[in-house]
């Protein structure tokens, strides 16, 4: 439902203290103008730059309330008998915790009902004092959806060939969700300027940008795809299936994500940053520890104010990196924090679990016994993967990638690398490359998490057998076991992985 068909039921049913929470001035008081003028209401707005605006001010000239007390006053004085009258105050949370707007605010609300006046508050955030809560109802003035993004970017391309058709328009339209009007219109131009035509790569720079003033999430932008990554068949497949193009959308078989667990090294973030490119979506990370406040409700309002965020710029990979280290705290949340970690826990799960957005989110853990259980519980997400050191035909493909990646020669000698994950792998190649040295020499510089940290590696892997999906191959990961093809065979056991 549009902002003006909302506003006009409230107005009917004479809410007279209306919130409305909006980035787009200019375009809200727009459609608030032409609901006014379809229904012929009286139109007043105030702000602080320019006072009182209208087409019937009465008696004074449009500056003589450059106060924010005396535009509340002045209400009841620009009305007409059996006509609503609608006041917009812009901005006015700067304005509001003052005593005497609260005052003045209070009863002008009140006294609405008789006078049929409203005041509508434009906001680009909801801050209403307490003694006003009761008073107002909240409103969301919605950005634009693909089809006012497409109105916008045939405006702007004008001549032929500057606008693209068919897959590409709807890969460039994803990129521009979540963008205002205004940054739309700019993301367009800027393309049309830099390329000729409108390109998907400045819409996703523009959006990066966004983001980045946002200080919550960041755009992944790399050149990671699923070829860059040995292994992972199970997980690549189900993945790929789960975000494939649907012919019907419904928000009841929208999938929700994935949770992978895995010894550190095995390419969980890998994986999580060449989801999106390998699907055509824009992949968001998001820092848990960058929505904890210094001040009492910041870090619940930022955790809401992401996940709203999240929510605007679907399609979307949601990618959430060592998860464990930021909700560790929620079990003793009361005693370490007043409980600002549970709260920040309840509204990601509850997120989790209700939201409708097509929004893929990617968890990645180390630690199984950090997590708190109710984050891993059924219809969280779609599956809980575990990703195990690489087996011998994984180990060769990794091998195979960074050799070429680092211009290594073929006919090298590889090392042992028994307990090895990828990023030993990639690491090996890199230090050759670096030291101009064999890969057997380089690898004396490696170290695998398997030897150094052996035992929480066998203690993950046990918890995970028989309780995970496996990435590599279809089924239930089992701890000791591992498919090569379609033989199996079973490893030998070490005294360092048990």
């Amino acid at each position: 439902m549009l902002l003006n068909e909302r506003l006009a039921e409230n107005v009917r049913a004479c809410f007279t203290g209306i919130w409305i929470q909006s980035h787009e001035h200019d375009e809200a008081l727009l459609e608030i103008t032409r609901l006014c003028h379809s229904e012929d209401w009286g139109l007043l707005s105030w702000d602080i730059d320019r006072g009182l605006q209208g087409t019937e001010v009465v008696g004074e000239s449009d500056t003589s309330y450059p106060d924010p007390l005396a535009a509340i006053h002045s209400l009841n004085s620009q009305t007409e008998p059996d006509r609503p009258t609608l006041l917009v105050l812009k901005n006015f949370h700067r304005f509001i915790n003052s005593p005497e707007i609260i005052q003045a605010l209070t009863q002008q609300i009140s006294l609405g009902k008789q006078t049929r006046t409203f005041v509508i508050v434009l906001s680009s955030l909801v801050q209403i004092p307490t003694e006003l809560e009761k008073l107002f109802v909240c409103l969301e003035h919605d950005l634009p959806d693909r089809s006012q993004l497409e109105e916008i970017a045939r405006s702007i391309a004008t001549e032929a060939g500057e606008l693209p058709e068919g897959p590409e328009l709807e890969c460039v339209l994803d990129a521009a969700c979540g963008l205002t009007r205004y940054e739309a219109e700019g993301a367009f131009s800027l393309s049309l300027v830099r390329h000729g035509r409108i390109d998907v790569s400045v819409v996703l720079e523009l959006k990066a940008q966004t983001l980045l003033k946002s200080g919550l999430l960041t755009l992944h932008r790399g050149s990671e795809s699923f070829d860059d990554l040995g292994g992972l068949e199970s997980l690549k497949a189900f993945c790929r299936r789960a975000l494939r193009p649907r012919t019907q959308e419904s928000s009841h078989v929208r999938p929700r994500g994935v949770l992978l667990l895995g010894v550190p090294g095995t390419g969980k973030s890998a994986f999580a940053k060449a989801l999106g490119r390998e699907t055509g979506r824009a992949t968001l990370t998001l820092d848990v520890g960058a929505l904890m406040g210094s001040l009492v409700g910041q870090t619940e309002e930022r955790t809401r104010r992401a996940l709203r965020i999240v929510d605007a710029m679907q399609p979307a990979v949601l990618f959430i990196d060592e998860v464990e280290k930021g909700l560790s705290g929620a079990s003793s949340s009361g005693q370490s924090d007043s409980g600002v970690s549970t709260r920040m826990l309840g509204s990601l799960l509850s997120w989790l679990n209700d939201h409708t957005s097509d929004v893929f989110v990617v968890c990645t853990a180390n630690d199984i016994s950090k997590l708190p259980p109710e984050l891993i519980r059924a219809e969280r997400f779609d599956g809980l993967f575990f990703l195990d050191l690489p087996g011998d035909g994984q180990k060769q493909a990794i091998w195979n990638i960074y050799r070429e990646q680092y211009g290594l020669t073929e006919d090298q000698k590889q090392p042992e690398d028994r307990h090895w994950t990828g990023s030993e792998i990639r690491a090996c190649c890199r230090l050759a490359a670096l030291l101009d040295v064999p890969l057997t020499k380089a690898a004396e510089n490696v170290v695998p998490v398997a030897v150094t940290a052996a035992e929480s590696v066998a203690r993950l892997r046990r918890w995970a057998s028989n309780r995970c999906l496996s990435a590599e191959q279809p089924g239930v990961f089992v701890h000791g076991e591992r498919s090569e093809g379609r033989a199996e065979r079973k490893l030998s056991r070490d005294p360092r992985r048990n």
